[in-house]
């Protein structure tokens, strides 16, 4: 699994003119995608790595010492498998390491399950819809996670 995590101080997503979810931070907005090897257990470790991940700011330090366990800070989950692209040849990304979207929807639901077991106030997009994102990027703050 690959997800694209950003510290946010808000974030939204759209579908068809609907907001499906949105998060006031700060939190996370998480990209996720899946590839073939995936498993519940891949998405079960990644929902503790993106709950315990250490990116917030105690206010008693400069450091980031804080998570979204320790401050009850909100994820915004997005599948999107455009994460397994490899445009290394040519001009035309592939998408040959994406999982298809009967293996991936039920892993990136096990993502937010998980999340949720661990107390986590989580939003998502909508599987496969044509999404809209919004984000404020808080630092900015960008990480790739590979599970």
């Amino acid at each position: 699994m690959r997800a694209v995590a950003q510290r946010v101080s808000e974030a939204s997503v759209v579908v068809d003119g609907e907001t499906v979810g949105s998060i006031t931070g700060p939190g996370l907005c998480v990209l996720v995608g899946v590839t073939h090897d995936d498993t519940p257990e891949k998405a079960a470790l990644l929902a503790r790595k993106l709950w315990s991940l250490r990116v917030f700011k105690d206010k008693h330090s400069l450091a980031d010492e804080k998570s979204c366990s320790d401050v009850g800070g909100p994820l915004l989950v997005i599948s999107q498998f455009t994460l397994y692209g490899d445009a290394r040849k040519g001009r035309r990304p592939t998408w040959n390491a994406a999982a298809p979207g009967d293996v991936a929807e039920p892993l990136v639901d096990e993502v937010v399950a998980q999340l949720r077991a661990l107390g986590a106030d989580v939003e998502t997009g909508r599987f496969g819809a044509d999404m809209k994102v919004s984000l404020t990027n808080d630092g900015p703050f960008t990480l790739v996670i590979d599970i």
